[in-house]
């Protein structure tokens, strides 16, 4: 049975969502309801099921880079929603569930076009989705220090009350941005150990000391760099963001680099 049905629900379901906090949120021409934040979990749900349907397939698992861009919007919108509970963050579901409804269709413009190999071994599995869940944190990251510096202007710049009430405070997104980094960091250290410790296994031979490799140590270096700077001299604002980018860089030059090479232009 197609599941094709589920990508205009899950983009219809961000959009009303998207209306739905930009309505109260941003235009505050409609009451907040007290279920407003919930709201969130219909389209979450259904995205987590299409990704599902659409990344493991009977032969294997498929995963390209449509389905990565998803990914990371789906779980963009999971950690926004669950910081809004204990921070004000609410107002960015707007910006973001509208991100998401666009995002969603990516696996279908951008389509898989192989599966995976060794998706059978345990040890490849697990080092699978630990990277994934690595490179998704850290791609928000970056995205989200974007977005302290765009607010850090609009702050310097505003003139609208109402939209300087809507934006979160500078303090609390870098927190935020801190704990992602934190938890990003902590995964691709572990990406990069399983990476050698189950070479062998998974590949019947050593771990290659190629660009990606290159690239994805020093990504790790800038960003021990980071949280090392931030624990022991206190870096913060652009220092940060500056560093948080370019730590970006080089996982991009990295990993997604190489997969849009061979899907998108080499079409292997």
């Amino acid at each position: 049975m197609s599941i094709n049905w589920l990508y205009p629900l899950v983009s219809l379901l961000y959009a009303v969502v998207s209306w739905r906090f930009w309505r109260t949120r941003w235009r505050g021409v409609m009451p907040i309801a007290r279920w407003e934040g919930y709201v969130l979990l219909f389209p979450l749900v259904v995205h987590i099921v299409l990704l599902s349907a659409t990344t493991i397939v009977p032969d294997g698992v498929q995963l390209g880079v449509g389905n990565v861009i998803s990914m990371i919007a789906g779980l963009a919108v999971l950690i926004y929603w669950l910081s809004s509970f204990h921070s004000r963050m609410e107002a960015l579901n707007a910006p973001l569930a509208a991100i998401a409804a666009v995002a969603v269709w990516m696996p279908l413009v951008v389509p898989a076009t192989h599966l995976l190999a060794n998706t059978e071994l345990l040890a490849f599995r697990m080092h699978l989705l630990i990277a994934i869940l690595a490179y998704s944190l850290l791609t928000i990251a970056a995205l989200h220090a974007t977005l302290m510096s765009v607010v850090e202007r609009r702050l310097h710049h505003v003139h609208d009350s109402k939209l300087a009430s809507n934006l979160p405070p500078l303090l609390t997104l870098e927190s935020l941005l801190f704990r992602l980094l934190g938890l990003g960091f902590t995964l691709l250290t572990l990406t990069l150990l399983t990476g050698v410790m189950f070479s062998e296994e998974i590949f019947h031979k050593p771990a290659e000391f190629n660009h990606k490799t290159i690239f994805a140590v020093l990504s790790w270096v800038i960003y021990a760099i980071l949280l090392g700077g931030r624990r022991l001299r206190g870096w913060r604002g652009k220092l940060a963001v500056r560093w948080t980018w370019l730590g970006f860089v080089m996982l991009l030059l990295a990993y997604v680099g190489s997969r849009f090479v061979l899907e998108v232009l080499l079409h292997r």
